[in-house]
Order: C-alpha cells, then structure tokens, then sequence
C-alpha cells in the first residue's frame, strides 16, 4: 500500500505541478505529458481520483497481501513490480480520463 500510495503521489505530480505554474512559466508546457485541458481541470481531477482511489485501497490494506513462500527479495521484487508499476500507471490513465470527462463541462 506505500509502495502503490508514493508511485501514486509522484504520478500525480506530473499532473498538478506543470497545471499549477504553466501561466508563470510557460516552459513547463513540456511537462504537461498527459495533455491534460486546463489548470482547473488538471487538479481537479487529481482530487476526484484521489477521492476515488482511497476508498478503493481500503479493502486491500485491510486484507493485506497473500503470503507467497518466497524468497525476500522475489517478494519484494513482484510487489514493487505489481503495486509500484501500479501505482505509476494508474494515476495517469485515470487522471486523464476524468480531465476529458471535466473537459466537457468547463
């Protein structure tokens, strides 16, 4: 669950940070990898997916992750694989969904 939550942060800050400074900085434009609408429409998807993506992680933080009788750092090695990847991926694919969905109504 940290492994999933700091991916999830580091992703979300390609989404906020660039949305936050592009007027005052217009080379931070590059930065805007997702293409994401507008500034508003940038961190308020971040928010909503934020909204959405906790309650979700509930469950799996209360059932935990199964015991798979492996070596230490197979274990590590898979759980950084499916929760980090995981965590890096989700937000973008989910970020960018909501802006278009945000996009239309702004």
């Amino acid at each position: 669950l940290t492994t999933f939550s700091i991916a999830n942060d580091v992703a979300k800050y390609f989404a906020i940070v660039p949305a936050l400074f592009i007027t005052a900085i217009p080379a931070l434009q590059g930065l805007n990898i997702m293409g994401l609408k507008s500034p508003e429409s940038a961190i308020l998807s971040a928010v909503i997916f934020n909204a959405i993506i906790i309650p979700m992680l509930i469950p799996l933080a209360l059932k935990g992750v199964a015991y798979k009788p492996i070596g230490a750092s197979a274990l590590l090695r898979r759980n950084l694989f499916i929760y980090g990847l995981g965590g890096v991926i989700a937000p973008f694919i989910g970020i960018k969904i909501i802006d278009m969905c945000i996009g239309l109504f702004l």
